[in-house]
């Protein structure tokens, strides 16, 4: 064989390889599964829009599933000022955005001081603490909490944020525990080394390198919160503070259901949380993974 034909063999045997696109096989099984998984959460879906777009005839007459003809946007203007959704609108967001600042803010310290300091027995000894707490049923405790709350003059949205900051604590520090152990420490020593404060290295270095995890703590702070019906409902004593979920009670009689004000106020609702969980799921599940491994 000459060296000429060499070249002409190489390339015969490259162009016969199959490629990675024609090597990959799809798992239809697994597809399959996945797509009969996903009606889980489209199915639910269907059912609220078709719900909120029909008339009280049409309910009465056709079958949950089946598409509304013709459609009854009125129903979202009947829910607008039914629930006043503007009042209630603006105490939900108070709540959830304060709610997921403090969680962000306080568990992120906590974590950053045990992570950092966990040669001390002090320290460790809070890590437990932390995780016992997770282990209580949150009914026990809610009297109780109740009662001090409206000693203290915190029976309104203000407690409300309180306790949520609080009770996710635990499980928010855990997840930034095991981030903040894989910072290198160097980067750290470096800059205490030019002159900065341990306040300052955390809002300068740390804080920063933790928006993968932020955006994790952040949007379940979000929904927690967002979706809360126990709390606002046992705490705020003004109902003209209340929240979107307990507001939209007012659709349940005793009797009967206005399943259409009651579907198109759920739809109005559930709207923001859609919107900031598509926004922000590719940093949850980063959060999630870059926090398991250290």
């Amino acid at each position: 064989m000459t060296s000429s034909t060499l070249p002409q063999r190489r390339i015969r045997v490259l162009t016969n390889r199959p490629s990675g696109r024609e090597g990959f096989k799809i798992n239809w099984w697994l597809t399959a599964l996945m797509l009969v998984a996903s009606l889980t959460v489209l199915l639910p879906l269907y059912f609220t829009v078709a719900m909120a777009l029909k008339s009280p005839d049409q309910i009465g007459t056709g079958t949950g599933l089946a598409w509304p003809n013709p459609l009854n946007w009125e129903n979202f203007a009947a829910a607008y000022v039914a629930t006043n959704f503007p009042r209630a609108f603006m105490s939900t967001a108070f709540v959830t955005v304060f709610s997921v600042l403090g969680s962000l803010a306080c568990s992120s310290l906590v974590a950053y001081a045990i992570a950092r300091n966990w040669n001390h027995r002090f320290f460790r000894g809070s890590f437990v603490y932390l995780l016992s707490a997770m282990f209580i049923p949150f009914p026990v405790i809610i009297l109780p909490l109740i009662k001090q709350t409206a000693l203290l003059g915190l029976d309104n949205p203000a407690g409300v944020v309180f306790l949520h900051v609080l009770g996710g604590i635990s499980f928010n520090a855990l997840l930034y525990i095991a981030f903040v152990r894989s910072i290198p420490v160097e980067l750290e020593e470096s800059a205490r080394m030019d002159g900065a404060t341990t306040w300052q290295v955390f809002r300068k270095i740390i804080f920063p390198l933790l928006a993968p995890m932020n955006a994790t703590v952040g949007i379940f702070a979000f929904l927690g919160s967002w979706n809360d019906f126990l709390l606002p409902q046992m705490m705020i004593a003004d109902p003209a503070l209340q929240t979107l979920p307990v507001v939209q009670m007012l659709f349940q009689g005793e009797f009967n259901t206005n399943y259409s004000l009651a579907f198109a106020s759920y739809l109005m609702a559930m709207a923001p949380t859609l919107v900031v969980y598509i926004l922000a799921q590719r940093w949850v599940l980063s959060g999630v993974m870059r926090g398991a491994v250290k």
